[in-house]
């Protein structure tokens, strides 16, 4: 196999649950020391693109630009067909011809069922090498781990419902959130951006390309062909000479406008994400259950001895691959806080 030419542009995709940390994770990687004003309404709301530049970082020596694209949670039930293909559509359209790593932001204090169909949901749409060869889990709120506790520790001791997700992404998986200040938040994403270029190199591709982005591509590329006759045009009517060659600035300007205008994708909504009972694609239903549970494992140490008839019996109650879920993750943190109340106690 031939050697990938180096990377001049990285473009990622950053993908989570609201309130996850897509927000925190797009101005690190950035290098923002505030997000502008409603970008966290953006990144949860809509899809968006932002810009920016590798300033001071060396990552490969080569890259010099970077394109991160946000998206609200679409692979959630709470989200309605027609929305769901709209973003689809969009966040595919931003990110073509392809993501060089999806980033999928993963809080360590809660249950892994989002995240375990949101990587369901990727191989669907991109084929299983989206999730196992494109993909990097994005750990945070890592302030809920002890200080002088280690990611790998915790994931591999206390999380094995996390760690059977970062496998399914081949063992790659990250955090932003240091204790340390800027200067090691700016170190992790040079290691995050370092990750995502050996994976590209790994993979022997520029970037993902499957049908879809094949598909979105094309279609931006009409797209702009035709915004530029119509300005061409305009200008002619304004009886301003056209020239052939257009800014940097306004050539960029013209691929997002004919990227927003691809909405549309054939996108099968349906096979994707069949009808299911509220019963058990309730997030209302799956939260509160999943805090009741949580109450009790603080109320009852006892169990914590017990963990995994605990997390048996749990899956046992709701039932089917997500039960089986849910179970392990509730085991998990049975032991995670018996674990703490007896260090406490110490």
């Amino acid at each position: 196999m031939s050697a990938s030419p180096p990377l001049s542009e990285l473009r990622l995709v950053v993908l989570g649950r609201p309130g996850a940390g897509k927000r925190s994770a797009v101005c690190a990687i950035l290098g923002l020391q505030d997000c502008e004003e409603g970008t966290d309404g953006a990144v949860t709301q809509e899809c968006r693109k932002h810009r920016g530049e590798v300033a001071g970082r060396q990552v490969g020596k080569h890259i010099q630009k970077m394109v991160v694209v946000s998206s609200p949670a679409w692979f959630g039930s709470n989200c309605n067909p027609e929305e769901r293909k709209k973003h689809i559509s969009t966040f595919i359209a931003l990110s073509s011809p392809g993501p060089h790593a999806f980033l999928l932001c993963v809080p360590v204090n809660q249950p892994a069922d989002g995240e375990a169909k949101a990587l369901a949901v990727l191989m669907k749409l991109f084929g299983p090498s989206a999730v196992s060869r494109n993909t990097i889990m994005l750990f945070t709120h890592m302030e809920e781990l002890e200080e002088d506790e280690q990611l790998e520790e915790y994931l591999a001791t206390w999380r094995k419902d996390l760690q059977e997700l970062v496998e399914r992404c081949g063992d790659r998986y990250h955090t932003l959130e240091t204790r340390s200040g800027d200067s090691e938040e700016r170190k992790a994403v040079e290691e995050l951006l370092e990750k995502v270029e050996q994976m590209a190199k790994e993979n022997g591709t520029q970037h993902l390309s499957c049908p879809l982005y094949q598909e979105a591509e094309e279609r931006v590329r009409e797209r702009e062909v035709e915004i530029v006759r119509q300005r061409r045009a305009e200008q002619l009517n304004d009886q301003v000479s056209p020239t052939d060659s257009q800014p940097e600035e306004e050539m960029e300007a013209v691929r997002e406008e004919a990227e927003r205008s691809i909405g549309d994708l054939d996108v099968d909504i349906d096979s994707i994400f069949p009808p299911t009972s509220v019963s058990t694609s309730s997030p209302t239903f799956f939260w509160g259950l999943w805090e009741k549970l949580t109450g009790w494992v603080r109320w009852l140490p006892t169990l914590v001895r017990r963990e995994a008839l605990f997390g048996a019996l749990v899956g046992l109650f709701v039932g089917g691959p997500f039960g089986g879920m849910l179970g392990a993750t509730v085991g998990s943190v049975a032991t995670e806080v018996g674990r703490r109340k007896t260090q406490k106690t110490k």
